[in-house]
């Protein structure tokens, strides 16, 4: 009977003790049970900038299954999961809560600026790893837990002035940028302080808004009538797409020069993808490039999803690789906490070099900003080449 009371006594402490630890599950201070790594993912998959999202989705999946296949990190598996938030901001906020619950440890994302400027804040108040494939504010990544593996706004900017200076490419310069958009607004900031620096005259600048993104006949009037040779475009596909096919019935043909926006300008339904001959764009990828790494991918990319792959899915692969680098250099394991793994990615991020599909040698400082050549290719029989 002692017996009995005793082992009654033990079960009750052990089913108190667990309640405890049951009550305490929310935090983000809990050891993980999982022996697998969970990565989640948060992009558009549907809506205007679906082929972001989707490409970025495809691009992570391929290195996950490259890398499970291979042995993992540290020798644990990567279990990945991926959110569709429609580049919506409160839409991107609940996907990542979805995320937390699934029991995320790390997230790749988001897609878009203004979503991951509205969840680089969770991710910071819950010290969880956070690497954008694609997000280019500098707000984004404004927390000391995130980090890009594209060019920011600014840098897109400078770079973009640089190269049409330095390659000779215009000497009048007209810009068509969207105000009501921080992407956009981003990199026409800097680009006209940097065209000012290297000489190149800015001859008009024309804006338009979410509201008014349909009609582009002003915008493109004043441009033709400024005598600019070349329309800078720091602007999303959908909306360059149709300001090509109204400049060539206005019989404006300037040269048009991007950003990463315009990738997915030849994928657009509907588009007389003959208007986009000559469109120069900044990008760090090209499916055309003739070296392996890019060859392989390109091929493994195709058959897997059917579809060329856009410079999104390249980023999306870089960042799975360099999480791959970084969580073997700090040693870290799914036991760990999402605050320990985060701590511990923070500075082995800054100690860390890969060789990746959109950059040789990138690193990264402590503000999550990446260090890497910028590159650029131009649309030629139907597809980008590198030049």
């Amino acid at each position: 009977m002692k017996m009995f009371k005793r082992v009654v006594s033990l079960a009750m402490v052990s089913a108190l003790a667990i309640t405890s630890l049951t009550a305490c599950g929310g935090s983000s201070e809990e050891t993980a049970s999982s022996d697998t790594f969970k990565i989640g993912g948060i992009g558009p998959t549907t809506g205007d900038a679906a082929a972001y999202g989707t490409a970025v989705q495809n691009g992570i999946q391929l290195a996950v299954d490259e890398i499970n296949e291979a042995g993992g990190i540290n020798g644990k598996q990567i279990e990945f999961k991926f959110e569709d938030d429609q580049s919506d901001s409160e839409k991107s906020v609940n996907a990542y809560n979805t995320l937390k619950d699934w029991g995320m440890q790390m997230l790749v994302g988001t897609v878009t600026s203004a979503p991951c400027t509205a969840v680089v804040k969770e991710t910071h108040n819950d010290n969880m790893f956070q690497l954008t494939p694609s997000a280019t504010a500098v707000e984004s990544i404004q927390y000391d837990n995130a980090f890009r593996i594209c060019f920011s706004d600014p840098n897109q900017g400078k770079a973009s002035a640089d190269y049409i200076a330095d390659n000779k490419l215009a000497t009048k310069v007209a810009v068509i940028y969207n105000s009501s958009d921080v992407y956009s607004t981003g990199i026409y900031q800097k680009f006209t302080e940097e065209a000012q620096a290297k000489n190149l005259e800015i001859v008009a600048a024309e804006a338009f808004t979410a509201d008014s993104k349909t009609d582009f006949s002003v915008q493109i009037q004043k441009a033709k009538d400024s005598g600019a040779d070349l329309v800078f475009l720091p602007i999303y596909y959908q909306e360059a797409s149709l300001i090509l096919t109204q400049a060539n019935k206005m019989g404006y043909k300037p040269t048009f020069f991007g950003c990463d926006g315009l990738d997915g300008l030849l994928a657009v339904e509907g588009f007389d993808t003959e208007l986009a001959e000559g469109v120069m764009l900044l990008t760090p990828f090209t499916a055309d490039a003739e070296d392996e790494k890019t060859q392989t991918f390109v091929k493994d990319y195709e058959e897997a999803f059917d579809i060329t792959p856009i410079q999104f899915a390249a980023d999306a692969y870089d960042c799975i690789y360099a999480i791959k680098e970084a969580a073997e250099k700090a040693e870290v394991t799914p036991d760990m906490s999402v605050s320990d793994i985060c701590d511990a990615m923070k500075t082995s991020m800054t100690e860390i070099t890969i060789d990746g599909l959109t950059g040789s040698g990138i690193t990264w400082e402590s503000d999550g900003e990446p260090s890497k050549e910028a590159k650029a290719v131009i649309i030629s029989d139907g597809s980008y080449k590198a030049m």
